[in-house]
């Protein structure tokens, strides 16, 4: 057995913001990609995967009695299946921002749900938000609390407008320039970041209302205007907006960057060679960067490793 490819994503605007309802704007990242497989002999490099996978099927069969309304399994073929040597072949890399276990749970879903909604299908509202709904409840066994979002861009492989939290909409993108200077880059930490304790960090500094005003007056006016000027195409307003979420988030969002980055943040808001923003939640993995020139942005970031995921 090898089910269908599921691939990694990027949400391009967005992060945090989208618990408080700012726009959010995610895209799927073909580079990374990952697959069910089946392996009958049960080597010690499919261990891991297919116990992770065991203790999910665990989660799954709670999921489905707290809510059976919500979403059904086939959980004897599931079972099965795990008992054979199930595992998730994947290239994503954990802890990064990427979305890898989105794409697991968008391939469980595709592989063992009953009555499933399809991508060849009218996808209306209602059917995203349940989707979404769905994915957030299954990928809360990985992270602790989940806006299914990741799953959702996994599972659709198209552009997601994330307007507020029930109003999402597959979006079109402007196309690529091949021979454009302008990128959207990911600069490797070099470390793995883990999504729940920044998100526990994210919902104390909540309590604060100073914290809470920055984040509708700055970070979610930031995001918006990001999302509408990229959606657009407006590279001009988008780099003056980009600039200002920066420089936002170096200020406020600190924990969320490992240290040995805060100098080279503030080197790109400071020079304009590139803007740095958080890819996920933060704490290492992918950093995002923009920038009008990517040759300058190379330079000015020499010793990083940096993968294009974006031309303008």
């Amino acid at each position: 057995m090898r089910g269908p490819l599921f691939y990694s994503k990027i949400l391009l605007f967005g992060e945090y913001g989208i618990i408080k309802d700012s726009k959010g704007l995610s895209i799927p990242y073909n580079f990374y990609k990952g697959a069910l497989k089946i392996d009958e002999h049960k080597t010690v490099a499919t261990h891991s995967s297919n116990d992770a996978l065991r203790r999910f099927t665990e989660y799954l069969e709670e999921l489905q009695k707290r809510r059976p309304e919500l979403v059904e399994f086939d959980l004897d073929k599931l079972k099965n299946d795990v008992s054979t040597g199930l595992y998730f072949d994947s290239s994503i890399p954990q802890g990064y921002g990427v979305g890898s276990s989105g794409a697991l749970v968008a391939a469980i879903y595709d592989q063992y749900a009953f009555d499933k909604i399809t991508v060849l299908e009218n996808l209306t509202r209602e059917k995203l938000l349940r989707l979404k709904e769905i994915f957030g409840e299954m990928e809360s066994f990985f992270h602790g609390k989940s806006s299914g979002l990741d799953p959702l861009n996994s599972y659709l492989s198209l552009p997601i407008l994330i307007n507020s939290q029930d109003h999402i909409e597959p979006a079109g993108i402007p196309s690529q320039t091949e021979s454009g200077k302008g990128a959207v880059f990911l600069l490797d930490s070099g470390q793995t970041g883990e999504t729940a304790p920044m998100v526990r960090i994210f919902m104390e500094n909540m309590k604060k209302e100073g914290f809470r005003n920055m984040l509708k007056e700055q970070f979610v006016k930031h995001t918006d205007a990001c999302v509408e000027d990229f959606l657009k195409g407006d590279v001009k307003s988008l780099f003056g907006n980009m600039k200002q979420l920066s420089k936002v988030v170096l200020d406020n969002f600190k924990p969320m960057i490992p240290k040995e980055f805060h100098t080279l943040w503030k080197k790109g808001i400071e020079t304009n060679a590139y803007y740095l923003k958080l890819c996920g939640s933060g704490g290492g993995g992918y950093m995002l960067g923009f920038t009008e020139d990517f040759e300058k942005a190379q330079h000015a970031l020499k010793g990083h490793k940096l993968e294009v995921v974006y031309n303008f």
